[in-house]
């Protein structure tokens, strides 16, 4: 579906900007204009952001006792020189 847009001056935009990012949840994309020009642009995300799901994978994961041990001298060399 392709976005319509609205165009806006900036006083409409700080009066009314909880009904225009309503708008933009709905789809809409809002041009903000100062004096005429177009300046900035409210509009929906290209991709959704995650739902974060605290405690998901708990009790499935575990942290070894020693992962913050040393790493071998070979492995340092291997970061250190790249391969």
């Amino acid at each position: 579906m392709k976005a319509t847009t609205k165009i806006v001056n900036i006083h409409e935009a700080k009066t009314h900007f909880s009904k225009l990012l309503a708008a933009v949840a709905k789809g809409q994309r809002i041009t903000i204009c100062k004096d005429g020009t177009p300046v900035a642009q409210l509009g929906p995300l290209d991709t959704p952001i995650p739902v974060r799901c605290p405690g998901l994978l708990k009790g499935r994961v575990t942290i070894a006792d020693d992962f913050d041990a040393p790493l071998p001298s070979d492995t340092i060399a291997l970061f250190e020189r790249g391969s």
